[in-house]
């Protein structure tokens, strides 16, 4: 029994996770490995930052630890050869990995998780009394083809669950603009005169997701993602009762803001739980295909909005939406436990109950949540305020934000008003930028194609962020196109309406493209920060998108549509030169970038310490095995041959290294004690 825990704590687990998010807080990798040996290096990723544990676990299980370090390390150097030899491999690479990067919480420094307390759960009397005991035989890992492991569930009930997250996510996005279909209601039931003060439904309820992306999102690290979803989606259902009964305006601001503030787990995560339950083959896919539902969100809302609205009235398009998030209940409780760490930390519990209190997970860590939000709540702002290339990412992509958001008011006055069409017809006219949204969703194979042609980086022999921005550059030239043509054609009437309504559908398919590329680029370019900087992105364009619309009426009765519309479109074209730039120069302005740099250098630091690590652990396993051979020898009446000397060298070596491995650490704590001289902390600064 010891033997097989021991052989089984010699395969990497396919649960480490990586945490950093804003918007829906960190990016998690799961990897898969086989056995130490030495003829065949293990294929699996390597360690990421969470799986660095600090120094207070016992030298046995910092050994085992150095064991992953020195697999991965090898593993790299294997990649670097069949990279060289096979240039093809490459080319079907995921280009939208970096996004990976993005998917959870904030992840913390290396200093920042050396100066956090030791274990989470109690050790009784039974144990070893001590964080010393927790011996490398009894860490939990998923082993190869785990059927616990999520990546190894049924193909089918994966799909399952891409289904479920969409479908939920779905119902968050249709809220935030199905209102905008029944404002006239909610005008003419409160008396309220003024267009402008009604739409502040919508701004209060992006608000809502923005924030709540930054503060419940970042939970699911700690609690999980089940527990997360179920909470979140039944006080989202709650609070839509009150908005369907409400008896004041104010009523429905702020139940609204709350509603979204809850539905934000969704949004943020459910991407997060595509990385859990996929891997690099089908990675890309179940994203593309989760993301069809919440990206038409905004545009099936007035859609089915509108018909409700004009024949039920407008209560009842909080009543669908009530069934909607309902019908989404159930579905949710079918879904199971998919993050790794919080899988792994439940069999190590159970195991301990029932088998032998000395079984234990690395991810058994106190992380307090004060500190979590406090990382999640400034360090974005901190990206935002203090990095060049954000400013100009955050005003490109807040402005196609808001500008998308402003046509769920110009579309009602340009076919209601200006055409004369009902309430319920006028939401159809939103099908051109739905369709345009799944033509881009579905160009992904060609946009993979198009990033994979770009130059490799000879760093990391896949291709740079500057690759992206090929793509962000067509969605900034098609943007405006479709809104330009839709201004000049969607007014007088004597213009067929097929015409500004099939030109939705370059505006649809360039707000997609700037969207999803763009935070790519971002992500690619951040790497440990990157959540943190798509978190400020969020944060800004959420106020932009709800903001903007707030003038959209008064701005479009006062230029007319046509003047409006060409208004915004060549703000649009005045921002076509920022991903134009970042093409041609982005390698020269992310060199430039104090964050950048001091990742790189943290890097460069972190890969010289594994190699060092990874040089002393093969000398302590040749002269380990040397040991081993000579007690076999001994036990069969043999003559062992002289080690004494090679038993000294050892044993100076683990000496050493541990000791070294002290200091280190010991620094880092000292590091995060004292305060820090930049914006964002370096990891062993």
């Amino acid at each position: 029994m010891s033997e097989q825990r021991a052989a089984e704590s010699e395969h990497a687990a396919e649960g480490v996770a990586v945490v950093d998010h804003g918007a829906g807080p960190s990016s998690e990798t799961i990897s898969t490995g086989g056995s130490d040996d030495d003829s065949d290096a293990p294929s699996i990723h390597e360690p990421s930052p969470l799986e660095k544990q600090p120094s207070h676990v016992s030298h046995a299980s910092r050994r085992s630890r150095l064991s992953r370090l020195s697999r991965s390390l090898r593993r790299r150097n294997s990649n670097d050869s069949n990279d060289s030899n096979d240039s093809s491999s490459t080319d079907d690479s995921n280009p939208l990995e970096p996004l990976e990067l993005a998917m959870t919480a904030n992840i913390e420094t290396e200093a920042e998780m050396a100066a956090r307390e030791p274990i989470s759960h109690a050790m009784t009397t039974t144990s070893l009394g001590s964080v010393a005991s927790r011996l490398p035989d009894f860490e939990v890992n998923f082993s190869d083809n785990d059927p616990k492991n999520p990546r190894n569930w049924p193909f089918w009930y994966r799909l399952w669950i891409v289904f479920s997250i969409s479908y939920s996510t779905w119902s968050v996005v249709l809220y935030s603009t199905s209102y905008t279909a029944a404002i006239p209601g909610v005008m003419q039931a409160y008396n309220v005169s003024s267009e402008a003060v009604a739409t502040l439904g919508v701004t209060t309820y992006l608000i809502g997701l923005a924030v709540g992306a930054m503060v419940v999102a970042p939970l699911s690290e700690l609690f999980g993602r089940r527990p997360v979803y179920l909470v979140c989606i039944v006080c989202f259902t709650l609070l839509v009762i009150p908005s369907a009964l409400a008896t004041s305006l104010a009523e429905i601001f702020v139940v609204r803001f709350f509603g979204a503030f809850f539905g934000a787990a969704l949004v943020s995560n459910g991407a997060a739980t595509m990385v859990d339950i996929s891997t690099e083959d089908n990675r890309a896919l179940f994203i593309s295909v989760m993301s069809i539902a919440p990206m038409n969100g905004p545009v099936t809302g007035p859609l089915i909005g509108g018909f409700v609205y004009q024949y039920l009235g407008w209560r009842w398009d909080s009543w669908v939406v009530l069934i909607i998030a309902g019908a989404a209940i159930i579905v949710m409780f079918t879904v199971k436990e998919t993050y790794a760490p919080a899988i792994l930390k439940d069999i190590a519990a159970k195991k301990r109950k029932q088998d032998d209190e000395r079984y234990w997970c690395r991810f058994e860590e106190k992380i307090s949540v004060a500190k979590l939000l406090k990382t999640n709540l400034s360090r974005p702002f901190i990206l935002a305020a203090t990095e060049p290339i954000l400013w100009f990412f955050n005003i490109w992509i807040s402005v196609v934000y808001g500008i998308l958001y402003l046509c769920f008011v110009a579309y009602p006055i340009v076919f209601t008003e200006g055409r004369g069409w009902s309430p319920g017809v006028s939401g159809l006219a939103f099908v051109g930028i739905g369709i345009g949204t799944m033509l881009s969703i579905g160009s992904e194979p060609l946009c993979r194609r198009l990033i994979n042609s770009y130059p490799k980086d000879p760093e990391t022999g896949r291709a740079p962020p500057e690759a992206s921005a090929r793509v962000m550059v067509i969605g900034a030239i098609l943007t405006p196109i479709g809104q330009l043509v839709f201004s000049w054609t969607c007014l007088p009437k004597t213009i067929h309406w097929a015409i500004p309504i099939a030109f939705g559908i370059p505006f649809g398919a360039g707000n997609t493209l700037t969207f999803i590329y763009g935070s790519n680029y971002l992500a690619g370019s951040y790497g440990l920060y990157a959540a943190s900087a798509l978190a400020g992105n969020m944060v800004i364009r959420s106020l932009f998108g709800g903001t903007l619309p707030l003038a959209g009426s008064a701005m479009y009765k006062a230029m007319t549509p046509q003047w409006a519309g060409t208004f915004l479109g060549l703000l649009e074209v005045l921002l076509i030169p920022i991903p134009i730039v970042f093409l041609r120069y982005g390698k020269q302005i992310r060199a430039r970038s104090r964050v950048i740099r001091q990742m790189r250098a943290d890097q460069e630091r972190s890969d010289a310490k594994r190699a060092k690590q990874a040089r002393i652990l093969a000398r302590q396993k040749a002269k380990r095995e040397e040991r081993e051979a000579a007690a076999a020898v001994r036990a069969d009446g043999g003559v062992a041959e002289s080690i004494d000397l090679e038993d000294v060298a050892s044993i100076d070596i683990e000496r050493t290294a541990d000791a070294e491995l002290e200091h280190e650490n010991e620094n880092e704590k000292q590091a995060v004690a004292e305060p820090a001289a930049a914006p964002v902390p370096s990891k062993e600064e």
